[in-house]
């Protein structure tokens, strides 16, 4: 699957991971960077799915994201 200018991958789960793409600027969200911080602690930087890997549910993750208007 291509991935847009502007947007990015990231894996979701907790167990089994799902692929979403999102647009660039939820980086600068400080809600998503407690995420990526969350993420840091438990993968370091060796993310085994090719991408950001972010050990949260889907439900709380589209959540977030809905809010965001990410998606």
């Amino acid at each position: 699957m291509d991935i847009p200018k502007g947007y990015f991958a990231i894996y979701v789960g907790e167990q089994e991971k799902k692929r979403f793409v999102v647009p660039v600027w939820i980086l600068s969200e400080p809600r998503f960077q407690q995420l990526l911080h969350q993420s840091e602690q438990e993968f370091g930087y060796n993310h085994p799915m090719g991408g950001i890997t972010i050990p949260c549910s889907e439900d709380v993750f589209t959540d977030l994201a809905s809010r965001f208007g990410a998606f």
